[in-house]
């Protein structure tokens, strides 16, 4: 065949191209090369050499970039709710309708549960019982049934349980190939894959198919044994990422399983070594959510995308607060974190719903900020005189709620006497400021109801329905009063003008009931009283994230103030018969001060220079230095007495006490402990309140102001 005739332009263009198909055998060389040469670089120790089970196929991909995708590239988390107990390495699986069933999982005290529960609508409720207790068992979703794989008690197990999403019933309908727990799954086209696990003995590098009517086998092997990976499947890929290797460490590989072909691909690595983390798919893209490295105490709060289709992972956001062994569902486009732990066992329900980094900001909540605090001291705003415009006309009253007699009774602090009377619900508790100052809510504790009085002509108005009510207070940028639900070991989130719920924190610990909140009003510390510990809650994300025993859990703990500085809060512990003093950033303690016998209450003077401590059980009050972090005199009640809680007068001349066990109110000179008087009121006074206090804003209680 004769040549064909080419003009110089086309002989130029046809010289381009062959020059273009050169460099990209070279490129490709190269890029074999350079991956070849990262996986080396990258390796943790967790993967044994030769990685036999990766395809060489992808080795032109194994440069760990991290690669711009399109689309949903962030995660914003937002409060969802709240479980009706702490709950962590649950199963779950999603069953249509905005609905999840949580299987099993650890409670507080680290037990295995029975518990199938039904989340919906920002709550859970109980939907039946498993054949055994489990948790770290894996759970999908497959037609109308929830599946659940192996998991553990004291023994593995190696039982596949039918789960009818409606109805709540189980039965076993197969077996792993071993017995194990720790494995993650997810499905694809109909078919479930259960990835690693541990039998009591091996950890387990196997990937195992299983489908209704069939039976379950082992379809491949990942290139080393894996526990508490992040599973997902997105794109008819099943994406595995970290985990626990049997060195002891955490991976931070990222693998592609493709049940279509058996190829296993390594797509890249998470930003550091992670375990226990939960996986959920939007999309084509899988997220992994939270986790840990090799120890305990070291969560994280990254969020990861990967996108098998595109070969990245990147970071896509953060969680309010470090956890891991969270459960994640799937829901459409918004993904629901339920349980896991933060720094201890957590109840919160919270959702991620994608969103581009511009729409991030703003769609954060626009949350009113506190007003500025003075960095030197909390109380600076509290000093002698230093009122609210707003109760300038206000009449001085105490406002002493009497628990046995469901009774307030309000006396005038000029003559000592009772001025008014009227009754309440059940068991007042407390008489609380409202943040803006304007309401003094009387806390009915069995009544489930708050009686609103008006200051300003100390009558009280009609109830409001509010579930065990037995403390509240506000966070500082005054959007939600938090109802201290002693009882229920709850701490409700309620809209503060509203009272509606918002969400029910469970707490870890067993009579919650005093708080209070750091300088910057991140985060609040607060006491449980019947299981000697300490919380700490982040207050944006209204989640437990530190849990402190006290007295090698023999203690008390009370009431809790801050230190005008800020670095020291103040903790009564009745039992111990003293004040701990703790590091609130690190919640551990720093101190231990002597006082008295029962203490139990906590005022600052207005000039924030002492604090006084009413021991209850001897009929004394105890004053602090704040600088010497010293008792520096105790004033006994002549006759005895039983001070219990109280406030300190506007002008700072006069603590006021009420005297639980003697149906009486104290009147006592600051100057010199003198008492000025005893006036009698009703049965069981407690928590009463000295109003109007100087301050811009209430915290709660019987009157913290700021």
């Amino acid at each position: 065949m004769p040549r064909e005739r080419l003009t110089r332009a086309e002989r130029g263009r046809r010289r381009r191209r062959r020059g273009l198909g050169r460099l990209v055998v070279v490129i490709a060389v190269l890029a074999v090369a350079g991956g070849a040469v990262a996986w080396a670089a990258d390796r943790d120790g967790d993967s044994p050499p030769g990685d036999r089970a990766v395809k060489a196929a992808t080795a032109q991909h194994h440069r760990h970039v991290v690669t711009k995708v399109a689309g949903p590239i962030r995660l914003l988390e937002r409060s969802a709710g709240s479980l009706a107990s702490p709950v962590q390495d649950a199963a779950a699986a999603a069953v249509g309708q905005g609905r999840v069933l949580l299987l099993g999982g650890l409670t507080s005290a680290d037990t295995s549960k029975t518990d199938i529960r039904m989340v919906s609508g920002g709550r859970d409720k109980a939907l039946g019982t498993l054949p055994f207790p489990v948790h770290d068992s894996a759970a999908v979703s497959l037609g109308s049934s929830v599946y659940v794989f192996g998991g553990g008690n004291t023994i593995q197990l190696d039982q596949i349980v039918r789960v009818d999403s409606s109805t709540g019933q189980t039965s076993v309908v197969g077996r792993l190939p071993a017995s194990s727990s720790d494995q993650a799954a997810a499905s694809v086209g109909g078919t479930a894959y259960i990835v690693g696990g541990y039998t009591g003995k091996r950890w387990l590098d196997t990937i195992v198919s299983w489908r209704p009517g069939g039976s379950a086998r082992v379809v491949a092997h990942l290139p080393t044994p894996l526990r508490y990976a992040a599973v997902g499947a997105a794109g008819g890929r099943v994406v595995i990422a970290g985990g626990s290797v049997p060195s002891g460490s955490a991976s931070r590989f990222v693998y592609s399983f493709d049940p279509a072909s058996g190829a296993l691909t390594r797509l890249g690595v998470l930003p550091a070594p992670t375990t226990h983390a939960a996986a959920a798919a939007i999309g084509d893209a899988v997220y992994v959510i939270g986790g840990r490295g090799a120890v305990l105490g070291s969560a994280t709060t990254r969020i990861v995308v990967v996108d098998p289709g595109k070969r990245s992972v990147r970071t896509a956001g953060r969680l309010g607060a470090p956890t891991s062994d969270l459960a994640a569902i799937a829901l459409g486009q918004h993904i629901l974190l339920a349980g896991g732990r933060s720094g201890a066992t957590t109840s919160g329900l919270h959702e991620l719903v994608p969103t581009k980094a511009k729409a991030a900001a703003a769609a954060t909540p626009a949350v009113p900020a506190p007003p500025r605090a003075n960095p030197t001291n909390v109380y600076a705003y509290d000093g002698r005189g230093m009122l609210s415009p707003a109760l300038r006309t206000v009449p001085p009253r105490i406002y002493v709620p009497n628990s046995n007699s469901n009774t307030v009774d309000v006396i005038d602090p000029q003559t000592y006497h009772v001025v008014e009377h009227f009754s309440v619900g059940a068991l007042p508790q407390h008489v609380t400021p409202s943040y803006d100052l304007k309401t003094l809510w009387v806390l009915n504790d069995v009544g489930n109801t708050l009686t609103p009085i008006d200051p300003r002509t100390t009558k009280p108005g009609r109830s409001i329905p509010v579930d065990d009510p037995y403390n509240m207070y506000y966070t500082p940028n005054g959007r939600f009063a938090i109802v201290v639900a002693e009882r229920k070991n709850r701490l409700d989130f309620r809209y503060a003008h509203t009272m509606r719920l918002q969400h029910a924190l469970s707490v870890p610990c067993r009579g919650i009931d005093h708080m209070d909140f750091s300088a910057d009003g991140r985060y609040l510390i607060a006491s449980c009283e019947f299981s000697s510990q300490m919380i700490k809650v982040d207050v944006r994300t209204q989640r437990v994230v530190g849990m402190l025993t006290l007295a090698h859990g023999r203690g008390m703990p009370q009431d809790v103030k801050l230190s005008p500085d800020g670095k020291v809060f103040y903790v009564a512990d009745m039992r111990s018969n003293g004040l701990w003093e703790l590091d609130g950033a690190r919640l551990k303690v720093i101190g231990f001060l002597a006082t008295g016998l029962g203490v139990h209450g906590l005022y600052p003077s207005r000039d924030a220079t002492r604090l006084y401590a009413t021991n209850r059980g001897e009929g004394s009050i105890s004053v602090i230095s704040f600088a010497r972090r010293k008792v520096i005199t105790k004033w006994r009640l002549p006759g005895g007495g039983s001070p219990d809680m109280g406030g300190v007068s506007a002008d700072g001349k006069v603590l006021w006490v009420s005297g639980r066990y003697s149906a009486e109110v104290y009147a006592i000179r600051t100057t010199d402990g003198k008492l000025l008087a005893r006036i009698p009121v009703g049965s069981g006074p407690h928590g009463l309140c000295v109003w109007p206090q100087p301050g811009r804003y209430s915290l709660g209680h019987t009157g913290i102001l700021r």
